[in-house]
């Protein structure tokens, strides 16, 4: 008994290496299912059918970061140029919403104007020598800390891409290791619960490319009826970020709101409330009926997974949340319900 404690300890221990190591046998089943397909439209060698498929994904990576990153950066410039401006029609609209609110409940204008808002006096303080020093400091510390951050997570980009390269060279030989770590009379079995996580996998893949495909086209109609520049960058980065559960569909609405932002104020207001809309519909609709479609997973057990691996592993849990959800519910199912559960005989009572 102390010893499967120990076990469960050293394993909660190193459950973010874990994660890591099931994020790249994710990305390397994602390959290997890209291999297959290639092989069985165009019989070939594995290792050609592995770097045309490599190939092919750096090309397509090439293509989305030109598609969106020019159109941005131009546009950040003169976002750059006019943001002040737009800043303060921001607030004059908000203070005339506030003063126009308080004015129907009271009667009368009780909201200052803009023009009695303007702090002049703050403006002409200039910090001392040690309240400069501090500020100055902690600004370091914030970047260095940045800094370290994004470093780790570089490295462990880098560690994902690596391992599940190396899988994706020789699946069958880790396979087997793994195969080895079951008991010798459950590798058969074993074998088989494998086979069907891995169609499990590639049924979510198919599941995440229709849901980002939805969202790409919501977004588009959502962008060209407000009449937002860069329809088709913004609506393809709201895709791709769409992969990301809950955080890349609050950074893809950034871009959209900036560009619209040097319109007019009112249109980044409007693409905000239209994202909002999308992301729900995402989040609440598309993903849990797509997913139940795909693998069977029901769509309270889709929300349930993203906030429990969530508050087990953090950022890196919600990422894996729903592929660690369909293996899971594989493996119970075949494992605990049908291997243990359903052969479970209940004496019968002595007469």
């Amino acid at each position: 008994m102390t010893a499967f404690i120990s076990a469960i300890i050293l394993l909660w221990s190193l459950k973010e290496l874990l994660l890591l190591l099931f994020a790249a046998i994710v990305l390397a089943m994602a390959l290997c299912t890209l291999v297959g397909i290639l092989r069985e439209r165009r019989p070939m060698q594995r290792p050609l059918a592995l770097v045309l498929c490599i190939g092919g994904l750096l090309m397509l990576v090439a293509g989305a970061a030109g598609v969106v990153v020019p159109p941005f950066l131009d546009e950040f410039s003169l976002l750059l140029q006019k943001l002040p401006e737009a800043g303060q029609t921001l607030v004059r609209m908000g203070v005339d919403w506030i003063d126009t609110i308080s004015e129907a409940i009271y009667g009368a204008d009780a909201f200052p104007d803009i023009d009695d808002l303007e702090l002049n006096g703050p403006r002409q303080l200039v910090p001392d020598g040690s309240s400069l020093a501090a500020g100055v400091s902690s600004g370091l510390l914030g970047l260095l800390g940045l800094a370290g951050n994004l470093g780790n997570g570089v490295v462990r980009l880098l560690f994902v891409l690596a391992v599940a390269l190396m899988i994706s060279v020789q699946p069958q030989a880790y396979r087997s290791v793994g195969l080895q770590l079951i008991p010798s009379f459950y590798r058969r079995r074993g074998s088989r619960i494998l086979d069907q996580c891995g169609a499990a996998l590639s049924s979510w893949m198919v599941g995440v490319l229709i849901s980002s495909l939805a969202v790409f086209v919501l977004c588009s109609i959502a962008l060209t009826l407000l009449g937002v520049k860069l329809v088709l960058a913004n609506a393809l980065l709201a895709g791709l970020l769409n992969v990301i559960p809950n955080v890349g569909p609050t950074m893809s609405t950034i871009f959209p709101m900036a560009v619209a932002l040097l319109d007019t104020p009112w249109k980044a207001a409007a693409v905000l409330g239209a994202y909002v809309v999308i992301q729900n519909i995402e989040s609440y609709v598309i993903t849990p009926s797509v997913m139940h479609h795909q693998v069977k997973l029901l769509p309270g057990l889709t929300l349930a997974a993203q906030f429990l691996f969530t508050l087990l592993f953090g950022p890196l849990g919600l990422l894996m949340a729903l592929p660690l959800a369909v293996v899971l519910q594989v493996i119970i199912r075949e494992v605990l319900i049908h291997d243990v559960l359903d052969r479970w005989q209940r004496l019968e009572p002595v007469q």
